[in-house]
Parts: C-alpha cells; structure tokens; sequence
C-alpha cells in the first residue's frame, strides 16, 4: 500500500494521475496548505523541503519516502516494469528531457505567471509581462514538438506527458490567450484528458 500525501495542486495532480494510471492500492492524505500542515514536523520529517506531494511506498521490506512529483513519478515507473516510461534507452532519455522540462521551465513560469495575475500585491505589470512573455515561448515549444509527435517524448503516452499534462490543462482554462497559436497542443490536452485515470486524478 502507498500512502500518498497530496492537495489539489498541478504536481499534487500529476502524481495522483499516475497512481491511478498503474491502477496499484493507495491511501489518500489530502494536505490542508492553508493550515500549513505541509510545515509540521510530521511532514517535514518525510519532505524537509516542505511540499506536496510525498508518497510512502510500505509494500518495500523497508518503506521507501519519495519527494518531488517528478522523482515519485520516475520511481513508480521503475518500480512498476517501466510503465509509462517508454522503452530503450533513447525513448527514456526524451522522457526524462521532457519531465526536466517541465519542472524547469512550464511549472515555474506558469505559476509566477498565475501569481502575478491573481495573488501578487500591489500588482506588478512588468512582473506579468515577463512571465507572460516567457509562458508564451513555452507553449510555443511544446506546440512544436507535438507538431512531430503524439506525444511529448515520442509516439507514446509517458510520464512526461503525465507530469506536463495538469500545468498546461490548468493555464489553458485561466489564460486561453497564451494558446491562441497552439492547435496541437489544445489537441493533445483533449486527448488526455479522456483517459479514466486523468479523468479521476483531476476531479
């Protein structure tokens, strides 16, 4: 059984799509951020960096703490005969770029973008301007590289795309603007998002 900390957050969405993915037992801790519960010692004892997600993997003769939506989503893969993970050495090396991608580049300009928009105060134009500027480019890179492929890393459906997936489904719906340009990308959020798993990780 997997004890899966989480709250309903795009890295907390990712991990929870690929629990339901691998279709495995988890128990389910939702994390109050509000409260501050990802702060207590409790869990700062399994992340010390004081974020969600975290899984506890009790079906290892030693339970296994993973940290990081995209290391828990790297070692469920493993663990799991490499599902989602795709196959041969240069399939998983495109993975692994895609994933570095996303945690690099769409993750923390897209939530600097939705901070300056909705949280930050006073607001900061040139703040929103940079960022904005910088989602765009991004969207523009993902829309090419779906232009040459089903998927983020190839002609597979991956972890990559599992990690991806709930930042760009989220800022397609708060700033549709920044995807005027991006049909197979819209196309590629559609499809996703019709697969069960997807369906019950982001409910």
């Amino acid at each position: 059984m997997i004890d899966f900390y989480t709250a309903q957050t795009p890295n907390g969405r990712k991990v929870w799509i690929m629990l339901e993915e691998l279709g495995i037992p988890y128990k389910l801790h939702e994390i109050d951020l509000k409260k501050g519960e990802q702060k207590t010692p409790e869990f700062l004892a399994m992340n010390p960096n004081g974020r969600i997600p975290v899984i506890v993997d009790n079906s290892a003769i030693d339970s296994v703490t993973v940290f990081e939506s995209a290391a828990i989503l790297y070692y469920l893969a493993s663990k799991y005969e490499g599902r989602f993970f795709g196959y041969g050495l240069d399939e998983r090396t495109h993975v692994m770029e895609w994933m570095m991608f996303q945690m690099s580049a769409v993750g923390p300009n897209f939530g600097n973008l939705n901070y300056g928009l909705h949280s930050m105060e006073p607001k900061n134009p040139a703040f929103i301007k940079r960022f904005e500027k910088e989602s765009t480019r991004i969207v523009g890179v993902l829309e090419t590289q779906l232009g040459k492929n089903d998927y983020l890393a190839g002609g597979n459906y991956t972890i990559a795309d599992i990690c991806t997936y709930p930042w760009v489904a989220g800022m397609m719906d708060r700033q549709p603007q920044i995807f005027a340009q991006a049909p197979k990308l819209k196309a590629w959020v559609q499809k996703i998002s019709e697969r069960p798993a997807v369906k019950k990780g982001m409910a």
